[in-house]
């Protein structure tokens, strides 16, 4: 006689399968009592029950997506928080380094600024010392001129000598007006003197190479000459001055005058 098992005490196990299967059943069977018992106007209270299980999972898959959103927030804010720093760093970096390049270019530019300066000031005291030299060899050329102008101690030097002072002073002569007057009263000799004429007799005898009286000579005499009547450069030049005051000219006298 065959056994039955199917009569025995234990019955087969149970797969996970089966498990779900049978919760899923018994969930579902649970679902429709509580809605066919539940009134008409409370379906909205089923629904949302109804609806409790799929939000608390779907909540559970937000939550994972907004941990993975904000983990990924998080890392991009600082990825562009370290850009920020660089950034700000490469900008400083630029600013002190255009700080830098500005004030050397300032201090190469108030250095080539006193170069000039120096330059100018260099060149400028070379010029005057040059002008001053200038000056000064002028100067040394025209005392030389006129040191190196002399005058031969005789009848000829002291009439050249005598027609230059009376060109410096406007007295109008020449050489052949003065010479011929000279040897008539004097022969050419400045220490002549009359003492036989008229003034001789009056006291006041005529002198020097153009006989001139004292009180004359001390009217007609010309600066930068001597005082001494005898001196023969001094005793024509005061004759050429009283011939030119009394005639226009020595050259116009022609005997005593």
């Amino acid at each position: 006689m065959l056994k039955n098992i199917a009569a025995r005490g234990r019955s087969p196990k149970l797969t996970k399968v089966h498990k779900l299967s049978v919760a899923g059943v018994a969930t579902l069977g649970a679902a429709t009592l509580a809605f066919s018992l539940a009134p008409g106007g409370s379906h909205t209270t089923t629904d949302a029950a109804a609806n409790a299980a799929p939000v608390a999972y779907t909540g559970q898959q937000i939550k994972g997506v907004e941990a993975g959103v904000a983990g990924t927030s998080g890392a991009e804010l600082k990825a562009q928080t370290i850009a920020a720093e660089h950034k700000a760093a490469d900008s400083a970096a630029a600013a002190k380094a255009a700080a830098k390049k500005k004030a050397a270019n300032a201090a190469a530019a108030a250095k080539k600024k006193a170069a000039a300066q120096a330059a100018a000031k260099k060149k400028a005291a070379a010029s005057r010392a040059k002008a001053a030299a200038a000056s000064r060899s002028t100067q040394r050329i025209k005392m030389q001129t006129v040191a190196a102008k002399t005058y031969a101690n005789n009848l000829d030097g002291w009439i050249r000598q005598s027609l230059d002072i009376m060109k410096a002073h406007g007295i109008p002569g020449t050489y052949h007006g003065l010479h011929k007057n000279i040897m008539r009263e004097s022969s050419g000799n400045p220490m002549a003197i009359n003492d036989w004429d008229i003034n001789a007799i009056n006291g006041i005898p005529s002198k020097g190479l153009l006989q001139v009286i004292p009180p004359t000579f001390k009217a007609y005499h010309v600066a930068g000459t001597s005082w001494d009547i005898y001196n023969p450069v001094a005793n024509i030049t005061a004759a050429a001055n009283y011939a030119a005051d009394k005639y226009g000219s020595m050259d116009n006298v022609n005997s005593a005058y």
